[in-house]
């Protein structure tokens, strides 16, 4: 008890000191913010439990401008909740806005060798450079479209068979493509696989992890010392099981490729590329970097494409009139004998405006993933510490109304320049990141999400599910998280004609089922 004790005094006498401290930067004008109190700073004025962190932010737009802020005991927090700041801070500046905020929760659960959150070092740019020679560029991922001709296909089969798990089945084909391309690895094709649910889960942490404001051990560090029995300290057996989760999904994957190429009957992928390129001791730095930069890929690539998916079929529902431009496109330039593949793409102008518009619509990270200032800055007169944690409020751009007219509804045409208006502003600019931060998964994703989006329109109807004579309604509603997803949803989705019918059976014959890698994999959680 007297050690407790004394943790806390020392714990309250530091945090004095930082608040004083932080008390001194605010002479040189921080960005404004509401009053904050001595020695908490602003903890009140963190979005409460459930809360949409993009409206709370967004309410300081009007309150304060374009740019505000807020203190955490002296830590100190950047909302830019305009395009324009974005664009000066992240890219313009990128060089002093590239980093990631020190996260303790990070460092307790093991993330913090991850890409979304290493600091902009020698070990960020061999991440990155290995990640940017595989997939970099659009020509990079040509490789790769055999993949998601398959997966997408496959999408659509499992569908037509059972409608009614449409999350599952998203999951399942955007796990599948990343698996492979990392990996080499083949999921169950006609039950859960354990690895997907693996990393679905590791992913679904990592959206709590980074989520600015949701761990008071990131302003007291010092927290990480009281036993897990302290009040207020449960929050230590969830990083627990952060940690072993992380764990798993960095190290099984990686090993399982080692095995297989032992056994000279691996599938080529992003590691085995790696590992055989030279001899990778365990714990060196090589291997730190193909074990992050391929856990890596899953975040940049897979948990996207499943946010952007989902709400594509809500969208859907909701506006029948685009469904049916879209499929009166498709059938006019592919026809209805065929599936659309990527040789379409740039002749469907309005299927690319609503895979635009999904991107806009509801953007998958609404706050983006928080930059951190590496040194001092001044912008418009206002000051920035260094280590202060930059949020990208991209909900708010991408409904600003001086970027987006009736931005709150779903049209694809504002992309398209119709009625004598210019195109609107592109929302891939918004979804991928900013500057050195930019994902290098996005050209993976955006081509399979353009796939999947332009197949199941090709295929499908997408309406409300009727239940005893009356339709279930249907709101946009959104989780919290870094990663935001369509809040659970009931929707009805029947295939287009026995001729369409016909196009998704042949799946089975273009690829047949293989056998899957899943009893190799030794997963043990």
């Amino acid at each position: 008890m007297m050690l407790v004790v004394s943790l806390l005094l020392g714990l309250t006498g530091l945090y004095i000191i930082r608040w004083t401290l932080g008390e001194r930067k605010t002479l040189k004008r921080l960005p404004p913010g509401p009053t904050s109190k001595p020695v908490i700073g602003n903890l009140l004025d963190l979005p409460s439990p459930g809360t949409p962190d993009w409206l709370h932010w967004l309410k300081h737009k009007e309150l304060y401008g374009p740019i505000s802020s807020v203190t955490i005991f002296g830590q100190t927090i950047v909302i830019l909740n305009d395009r324009q700041t974005v664009i000066d801070l992240m890219e313009k500046r990128s060089g002093l806005h590239s980093s990631r905020p020190q996260l303790p929760i990070a460092e307790i659960t093991d993330w913090d060798d991850t890409l979304g959150l290493i600091p902009y070092n020698s070990r960020f740019r061999a991440y990155r450079k290995a990640l940017h020679q595989e997939m970099g560029t659009p020509a990079s991922i040509l490789k790769y479209h055999d993949i998601i001709d398959m997966e997408t296909h496959r999408l659509l089969f499992r569908i037509l068979e059972n409608p009614e798990d449409l999350v599952q089945h998203i999951r399942k084909e955007a796990g599948s493509i990343i698996l492979r391309v990392g990996y080499g690895y083949v999921t169950e094709p006609h039950a859960r696989d354990p690895l997907v649910d693996l990393v679905d889960k590791a992913m679904e942490d990592f959206s709590q992890l980074v989520l600015p404001g949701a761990w008071l051990v990131n302003f007291i560090p010092m927290l990480k010392y009281l036993p897990s029995w302290f009040p207020g300290n449960g929050w230590q057996e969830t990083a627990k099981a952060y940690k072993k989760r992380v764990t798993a999904m960095r190290d099984v994957p990686y090993t399982f490729v080692q095995r297989q190429i032992k056994k000279q009957n691996h599938v080529p992928s992003y590691v085995s590329s790696l590992l055989e390129q030279g001899n990778v001791e365990p714990g060196s730095e090589e291997e730190i970097v193909a074990k992050w930069s391929a856990q890596s890929l899953y975040g940049g690539g897979a948990e996207t494409s499943v946010s952007s998916l989902a709400c594509f079929f809500q969208a859907m529902v909701l506006n029948p009139n685009v469904q049916k431009r879209a499929q009166e496109e498709i059938d006019r330039v592919v026809g209805t004998s065929r599936l659309p593949d990527m040789s379409d793409r740039e002749n469907l102008p309005y299927i690319n405006a609503v895979v635009k518009e999904v991107l806009r619509w509801h953007p998958v990270t609404p706050l983006g993933v928080t930059h951190a200032a590496s040194e001092d800055d001044t912008y418009n007169g206002y000051f920035i510490p260094k280590g202060s944690i930059l949020v990208s409020n991209i909900w708010a751009i991408a409904h600003d109304p001086e970027l987006y007219h009736d931005a709150t509804e779903f049209k694809p045409e504002r992309f398209l320049g119709v009625n004598g208006r210019t195109p609107e502003y592109d929302p891939h600019l918004l979804s991928f990141g900013f500057g050195r931060r930019i994902c290098p998964g996005q050209h993976l994703a955006a081509a399979n999400l353009y796939l999947a989006i332009a197949r199941s329109l090709a295929v499908f109807d997408i309406t409300h599910l009727v239940k005893n004579g009356k339709e279930v309604p249907v709101t946009p509603e959104f989780t919290t998280g870094i990663i935001s997803h369509p809040a659970p949803f009931e929707l009805s989705i029947r295939v287009r004609s026995p001729e369409h019918e016909k196009l998704i059976r042949a799946v089975e014959k273009s690829y047949p089922w293989e056998k899957s890698h899943a009893e190799e994999l030794q997963l043990k959680i």
